[in-house]
């Protein structure tokens, strides 16, 4: 059964009522006077923990919790959200960077959508007082060890890319990036003083059989359902962690046979991303090199602000988020991209709660709202129009809202 809802903004605030984050951009929500049909009796209802965190975190979650209510209310879908502190916001509030309770309703929602954390407020804080920390604990506590980062030049963006144009043109990869070992989490590490008395830090990169086995699992999969090309990165040729690394990749590969796997030294990786992204279709690589990577990555695109990412578990919620950072310098000035938000909504979708239509109807609209030339300042050329976080938002609402519903 669907009833037709007119989606001015007063009736969508009628049939959505606003939560504390969605308020703020009341506002952008569309003006049209379009009849525009949605299921009235959702047949699916998710509850989603949402972390604005910091800087242009809750402008970009505002833009995002809206499409996704839209998107899934053309698919018959409800969503609960329940909003929670984590990063520097927690740390204001509870004076830890990722408090109990935030953990707890991540762990009982169906999936978790992130903003940003961090900011110079709390840079010369203690280590476990840093809101990077929360962010670290936070991985941790929901048990997600892969990192799916995707680089994608959209045809709209090409100009935008710092690479020469023919170079550019057509990328599309996936960087696949184990998140929860490797040196960052590695013991021992902290300070000490050594022979000469001279202070030194020091970490450990360690990385156990079943670390490296279930994230080549995952990057196998990935592959598979890509192209069926897997590229393993490492730096065999220097670190043990790395040959055990390679060693396992290349066990794990007698279970694909239908995925190419070849393996690349870091060092080489990096140039070859900007030498012949192309070449790339899905990367597997561990949490330092990953990280690294995956930023290189998003400059091909044109900019960090419009990547999204998403990272699972072998059970529980998945962890959504932008790769961008908090960005303090345009916090609340209405300049931020909350496309890369927007698409890790359509992650949570697609690879958290397996919408895929509805996953599909917010990527549909990411583009077509590019193709129309709407550009937020970061991928702004001559030509478009140059927008804020909240009109760039109303445009892509009006874009989900143009699309047919699927039939009930």
């Amino acid at each position: 059964m669907a009833a037709c809802l007119q989606l001015n903004a007063k009736a969508f605030r009628s049939y959505f009522p606003l939560n504390p984050v969605s308020r703020s951009v009341s506002k952008q929500l569309p003006k049209s006077g379009r009849i525009r049909c949605a299921a009235t009796t959702p047949s699916k209802r998710y509850t989603i923990t949402l972390l604005p965190g910091d800087g242009i975190g809750p402008e970009v979650i505002s833009v995002a919790t809206n499409v996704l209510k839209l998107a899934g209310s053309l698919e018959g879908i409800e969503f609960k959200f329940q909003e929670m502190p984590v990063g520097g916001a927690a740390l204001d509030l509870t004076g830890v960077p990722l408090p109990e309770e935030t953990l707890s309703a991540a762990n009982k929602s169906d999936a978790v959508l992130l903003g940003a954390i961090g900011g110079y407020k709390w840079d010369k804080n203690e280590k476990h007082l840093k809101p990077e920390t929360g962010l670290l604990q936070l991985r941790a506590g929901l048990k997600v060890f892969a990192n799916l980062r995707p680089a994608t030049v959209l045809p709209q963006l090409v100009d935008a890319s710092t690479l020469k144009k023919e170079v550019a043109v057509g990328v599309d990869l996936m960087v696949v990036r184990e998140l929860t070992g490797g040196i960052y989490f590695g013991e021992p590490r902290g300070f000490s003083t050594n022979e000469n008395g001279e202070e030194i830090g020091f970490n450990t990169e360690v990385y156990a059989t079943h670390e490296i086995d279930r994230i080549a699992r995952v990057a196998f999969e990935t592959a598979r359902k890509r192209h069926g090309k897997l590229c393993s990165v490492d730096k065999a040729n220097v670190l043990e962690a790395s040959i055990l690394w390679r060693k396992r990749v290349t066990a794990i590969a007698s279970e694909y046979p239908d995925v190419e796997l070849s393996h690349m030294y870091v060092d080489n990786a990096a140039m070859q991303l900007v030498r012949n992204p192309k070449q790339f279709d899905t990367i597997v690589t561990n949490n330092i090199f990953g990280d690294i990577l995956s930023d290189e990555a998003s400059m091909i695109t044109g900019s960090i602000g419009m990547l999204p990412s998403a990272s699972l578990g072998e059970s529980g919620p998945g962890l959504f988020e932008p790769i961008h950072g908090s960005a303090p310098d345009i916090a609340r000035q209405d300049k931020a991209n909350p496309l890369a938000t927007v698409l890790s909504a359509a992650m949570l979708l697609k690879y958290g709660l397996g919408e895929e239509n509805a996953a599909k109807r917010i990527e549909t609209a990411v583009l077509d709202t590019l193709s129309r030339g709407y550009r937020t300042g970061d991928i702004y050329s001559d030509g478009n129009k140059l927008v804020g976080c909240k009109e760039m938002g109303e445009e892509v609402l009006k874009s989900v809202d143009s699309q047919v519903p699927s039939p009930v």
